[in-house]
């Protein structure tokens, strides 16, 4: 566990649509990334382990996800 506090970024790429998500990179360096809905910052967050994250990144700029 970390006592550092969560800086909470929202991607460049995020317009103001209401359908964001912020994440807080910061707690990278210990093995998570916190992620939460932008419009409910005091309500739950996903922790994802950084491997997972960075694949899912990956997965992502592939255009793995695409509909």
């Amino acid at each position: 566990m970390t006592t550092d506090n969560p800086r909470w970024i929202k991607s460049s790429y995020s317009e103001n649509g209401g359908q964001c998500v912020e994440i807080a990179a910061n707690l990278a360096a210990h093995g998570t990334v916190p992620v939460r809905d932008s419009k409910d910052p005091h309500g739950p967050t996903l922790a994802f382990d950084t491997t997972a994250w960075t694949a899912f990144v990956a997965g992502v700029k592939a255009g793995d996800f695409t509909a």
